[in-house]
């Protein structure tokens, strides 16, 4: 397992939760609206990046009685290596006098976000994610970022430094008065670095992602075919050249139109040559959790995995339910479910730590 002794405190509806007691399959039972998916959350800030919900850290503390001031939150855990080694204390949240950045401990000691992917994989599949294929290509631009981020904690670095690049080039180039040929030099230069790098985090992804969806058979889950669509050149000196050449027509539009900004994820459904988006909502769902499945195995490699699967059970039919459970009782990943019901879960009852979820409370009753 990986994770155990969580807790959650003043973190969206939860006062003070904690779940002990972990297992491989650990499910989180209770109506809509209870919290289920807010402890989802919460362990995926155990991780680099903003989390399944992509919130605001002034969003997520627990509203006072009276709408007074948020006073931030916190969350922690213990984390097993599983090498026999001795556990790691991990946490994160936010104070009341400074609710806008995330503060990280490891061990106890100030640590940052990004130290948090050393030591552990996080993988999620929530209902929000189910237009993905027919949704813009900016969501799915930050799909592959944030599945490569779990591979690679450098990758946001990278991700963010190219925003900031690129919002300054823009900047200047929508300036009334010429820009400075110079001054667009040394941002072209970072915009170029930090884009070539980012392309190529996307592209080692697709192509170790691919690896592992080329072994698996075109049923129960239909089987995606993924092809990283870019952009732009893919070495630095070449982005480079092209910013530069590319001056006066960016000028006249007063926005950059090439780099990783541009690029997008193409699917399609292996067997039938059939684009994802163009698929039934069950083929689009199967093709999701097949990209997830093969992306936990990943990324669990060499550290401890979890794999968050929100209202999964409920949306499969038997068949293909029964074939998940079974490729996650092979795989190394801690997985957490969320469901209304304990039925759909039946057949890995015995494997099963079960929690109750009532209006943030936690209870655990299996």
């Amino acid at each position: 397992m990986a994770l155990d002794r969580i807790t959650l405190s003043r973190f969206r509806n939860h006062g003070e939760s904690r779940l002990d007691g972990t297992a491989h399959f650990n499910l989180l039972i209770g109506e809509n609206g209870a919290g289920k998916t807010n402890v989802l959350e919460a362990l995926s800030l155990l991780a680099p990046g903003r989390g399944l919900r992509r919130a605001a850290l002034t969003d997520i503390p627990q509203k006072q009685a009276g709408g007074g001031p948020a006073s931030g939150f916190a969350i922690s855990a213990r984390l097993d290596s599983g090498d026999g080694g001795e556990p790691v204390l991990i946490g994160t949240g936010t104070r009341e006098d400074r609710l806008t950045r995330r503060l990280v401990q490891i061990n106890g000691a100030d640590s940052s976000a990004m130290a948090l992917g050393e030591w552990l994989a996080v993988s999620w599949l929530t209902p929000a994610m189910d237009g993905l294929f027919t949704d813009s290509a900016g969501a799915r631009r930050r799909y592959m970022d944030r599945l490569a981020l779990a591979l690679d904690p450098a990758h946001a670095r990278h991700a963010s430094r190219y925003e900031a690049a690129l919002r300054e080039r823009n900047r200047l180039l929508d300036s009334d008065s010429e820009p400075d040929p110079q001054w667009l030099d040394a941002v072209e230069a970072g915009l170029a670095q930090h884009g070539a790098a980012l392309a190529a985090g996307r592209a080692r992804l697709v192509e170790r992602l691919m690896g592992e969806l080329a072994a698996l058979p075109d049923q129960p889950f239909a089987r995606p075919a993924l092809d990283y669509a870019a952009n732009a050149p893919d070495s630095e000196q070449a982005l480079a050249m092209e910013l530069r050449s590319q001056r006066p027509r960016d000028r006249a539009a007063r926005r950059t139109l090439n780099g990783p900004h541009r690029d997008d994820l193409t699917v399609m459904m292996a067997g039938k040559d059939i684009p994802a988006a163009y698929c039934s909502t069950g083929e689009q769902k199967a093709m999701l959790i097949a990209i997830t499945l093969a992306h936990a195995g990943l990324a669990a490699r060499g550290r401890p995995g979890v794999l968050l699967l929100d209202e999964v059970a409920a949306h499969l039919d038997p068949v293909r339910r029964e074939a998940l459970f079974e490729r996650l009782r092979l795989g190394a990943a801690q997985v957490w479910m969320t469901g209304t019901e304990r039925a759909p879960f039946a057949t890995i009852a015995t494997d099963l730590a079960v929690w109750r979820v009532s209006g943030g409370k936690v209870e655990r009753t299996g």
